[in-house]
């Protein structure tokens, strides 16, 4: 097999991220074979990695977990104040999976969680053009030049253009997009001056919640 970050090496082990793995590689607290490990070493199967003193295995077993996240909690390991995380909806043997993508406090619907990092990177990066799609809620009516705008031109926001697939359904819209910027659903259409009431996804690439209840988990296959 070819070589291994350290960091992405302690991300998928004991479930940080890379740059808290450098951190603990900076102060020390990592060795490779007895001596203290340095920022950007990398590893192969035969060597020994110790963490706090503690052997880190280098095989792992890859797990796979999709979940119907609820609103009100958080993607993140910390609660956020009184805000719960979804990893309290987890058994305590999957708290160190890490989540794939976020959504955001106000959002429900499908998350997937992982220990597997370049499964998490074939379906983050932009270049796979991974499809999410989303039941959207809005305060008012989209006007139908509203909905074509978005769909055919792509609206401005701070961090570049937001194009994504529209369709009208009954009291709600569709919403498929390929991207995934930080709140660029609900940037996009405050952006013409509508408020997102309800944002729930159900499809991230080929995986559905397929009638799966909020707060309840699935273990998937990649």
């Amino acid at each position: 097999m070819q070589p291994v970050r350290l960091n992405k090496f302690l991300a998928e082990r004991i479930g940080v991220s890379r740059r808290e793995a450098d951190d603990l590689i900076a102060a020390g607290k990592v060795t490779i074979n007895g001596k203290v490990a340095t920022l950007g070493a990398r590893l192969d199967k035969n060597d020994k990695v110790c963490y706090n003193k503690k052997i880190i295995p280098f095989k792992t077993d890859y797990l796979y977990i999709a979940m119907n996240k609820p609103v009100g909690y958080v993607c993140s390991r910390r609660a956020q104040g009184e805000t719960p995380t979804l990893y309290e909806l987890l058994p305590k043997e999957y708290q160190k999976l890490k989540t794939v993508g976020r959504l955001d406090k106000d959002s429900s619907g499908l998350i997937l969680l992982t220990n597997d990092g370049d499964f998490a990177f074939s379906m983050t990066h932009p270049k796979f053009r991974k499809e999410k799609i989303y039941e959207v809620e809005l305060d008012q009516h989209l006007q139908p030049l509203h909905q074509q705008m978005i769909s055919d031109y792509g609206i401005m926001l701070d961090d570049g253009p937001s194009k994504f697939t529209v369709i009208h359904d009954d009291d709600k819209y569709i919403v498929k997009i390929s991207e995934g910027r930080n709140r660029q659903i609900r940037r996009t259409f405050a952006a013409i001056g509508y408020k997102v009431e309800k944002l729930h996804r159900t499809d991230f690439g080929k995986y559905e919640l397929n009638g799966l209840k909020p707060g309840k988990y699935v273990i998937i296959k990649p």
